[in-house]
């Protein structure tokens, strides 16, 4: 083989063995990525489900104390007597 067939051979090898490496790094690049995406989207349904368990909690005590406790709405119309928190009318 000539030098010059020896030198082609041996930059296209070196060109498709660097194109090898590159592709691998690329690919654990992503892969790493890709799982702080999947930990940062469990993250965010764990707290998700804990604000919907509070939520149902609240909601539960609501109903609950309204149960226990007569709750009269007005239209703001009328005289308030006795209203509690009326104050400054």
């Amino acid at each position: 083989m000539s030098r010059a067939s020896k030198l082609t051979l041996m930059g296209t090898s070196l060109f498709a063995l660097g194109t090898v490496v590159f592709v691998h790094y690329q690919q654990k690049a992503e892969q790493a990525a890709m799982h702080e995406g999947v930990i940062r989207d469990m993250e965010q349904q764990r707290i998700k489900r804990e604000r919907q368990l509070d939520f149902d909690l609240q909601r539960a005590l609501e109903a609950e104390y309204k149960k226990e406790q007569t709750v009269r709405v007005s239209d703001g119309t009328g005289p308030s007597t006795g209203d509690v928190g009326a104050g400054g009318r």
